[in-house]
């Protein structure tokens, strides 16, 4: 699980709080009470791994606490990140890794199992959510935007996380993309740009990233309800 992304200029989103703790808390106890995560490891900014260690000491969580969590530093780019996280474990070829943004802590055990059982089957697997809006390929000019093409919605999902691959078939994928100086937007496209097919799951409209404030804001209401 990464908060992947380049890093902020100040604290790092999922350390804002929901409900009174930070955001990735919520997101923590997610994944460690899911029964198949046999351990989680978080990929941050290297300044704030000790103060992360500290809070999750300091509040006695539990279920937080269930799995065996370990901390790399991460890196420049999601990639980078996604990338030293990879590095740190010790895993079989066909065993099961899951990348996971830190700020969407409405995660839930369905698509948890969803996606686990779509990369056991496809290799690689993600969430994502049916377009449900026109969608529009524009140029973008000094003047706007200029739409070309309209895209039919039934070829379109948005991706969400987790996103889920066999070890060795992600570990493949990010030295082809290194040598090969790709970046891509997700671990999805890594392994996309090394042609091999990704399976997509049915995610949820809740499972939101909290990148600004009014994400926020119906995250909370999401707690609440």
């Amino acid at each position: 699980m990464a908060g992947a992304g380049k890093p902020a200029p100040s604290r790092s989103k999922q350390f804002l709080e929901l409900g009174g703790i930070p955001i990735v808390f919520h997101t923590l106890r997610r994944f460690a009470e899911v029964p198949a995560v046999a351990e989680i490891v978080l990929a941050l900014r290297e300044a704030e791994i000790p103060r992360l260690q500290s809070a999750i000491q300091a509040a006695h969580d539990p279920a937080a606490a269930s799995k065996p969590l370990r901390f790399v530093a991460g890196g420049e780019t999601r990639q980078d990140s996604v990338a030293n996280g990879l590095a740190a474990l010790d895993c079989a070829d066909d065993d099961i890794v899951l990348v996971h943004d830190a700020v969407r802590p409405f995660v839930d055990a369905r698509m948890i199992a969803d996606v686990i059982a779509a990369a056991m089957k496809y290799g690689a697997a993600i969430v994502g959510l049916p377009a449900v809006d026109t969608i529009k390929q524009v140029d973008r000019t000094a003047d706007g935007a200029l739409i070309y093409a309209t895209i039919p919605r039934e070829k379109i999902v948005l991706a969400q996380t987790p996103q889920g691959f066999r070890c060795g078939l992600l570990k493949q994928a990010f030295a082809q993309a290194k040598a090969e100086g790709f970046q891509g937007t997700d671990e999805a496209s890594v392994v996309e740009h090394m042609g091999h097919e990704v399976a997509v799951v049915m995610g949820s409209p809740r499972n939101i990233k909290i990148t600004q404030q009014s994400d926020l804001a119906l995250a909370e209401f999401y707690l609440r309800g």
